[in-house]
């Protein structure tokens, strides 16, 4: 499996992520089911890989993160009890995420120490914000805590983006078409309602229409994953 960029990662699948939690977890117990092995690592290797580079890591280390999260995952899965007794899903991912991060950071440490570097300097710094807009400093420069809480509220952030996403996924499967179109238009790209009526020829009755259902629609399935 090779991971990829945030920007070549696609949209999780909506179906992915709404059978993904503790019911996929119990199916990746079966080592040879290459099938859910493969659902999870799409479903969650764009999580993993944003969270550690924004962290700090660089794209070589978040790779390996990604990797060896999933590695992780295996050993645990023999003798593993998973379901809701055993806490949330997101709490899961989180400890066995944060320890492989962690990992990543002592590995740069000791490269910098034979190298010569003052192993402080491979220690993280927390990233500033908006520091996504190209202009990203040095990878030493830019590292956040991989053990405090800077990462748990970047794993928050994510998280909260994941889960939108695989909603708004799993809304636009089953809505009706031209309704989440005008939803996206006005919603998600915050065109006026009158621009979006003239747009797509209705009038603005239905734009309203739109957004009070698809908005209901969004929102359940957004519950819907947070209970899973």
């Amino acid at each position: 499996m090779n991971s990829k960029s945030s920007s070549d990662t696609p949209s999780p699948n909506s179906q992915q992520l709404l059978q993904t939690r503790w019911s996929l977890i119990g199916r990746l117990k079966d080592w040879d089911d290459k099938t859910s092995w493969q659902e999870f690592f799409e479903a969650y290797r764009g999580l993993i890989y944003g969270v550690a580079l924004k962290v700090g890591l660089s794209d070589a280390e978040a790779q390996e993160v990604v990797q060896e999260t999933v590695i992780a995952i295996a050993k645990k899965m023999p003798d593993f009890k998973c379901g809701p007794a055993a806490g949330s899903f997101k709490g899961f991912l989180l400890q066995i995420t944060s320890r492989r991060i962690a990992d990543q950071f002592r590995k740069r440490a000791k490269v910098m120490q034979a190298s010569g570097l003052s192993a402080a300097s491979a220690m993280p710094v927390p990233p500033s914000r908006g520091s996504d807009d190209g202009s990203r400093t040095a990878t030493v420069d830019r590292v956040a805590d991989p053990q405090g809480s800077d990462l748990e509220r970047v794993w928050d952030e994510e998280w909260s983006k994941h889960l939108t996403e695989a909603a708004l996924t799993a809304v636009k499967r089953k809505a009706d078409p031209e309704q989440f179109q005008m939803f996206e238009l006005h919603v998600l790209r915050q065109l006026p309602v009158r621009e979006v009526a003239r747009k797509l020829g209705v009038n603005s009755a239905q734009v309203y229409f739109a957004k009070y259902k698809i908005s209901n629609l969004l929102k359940k399935a957004l519950n819907k994953l947070k209970r899973t």
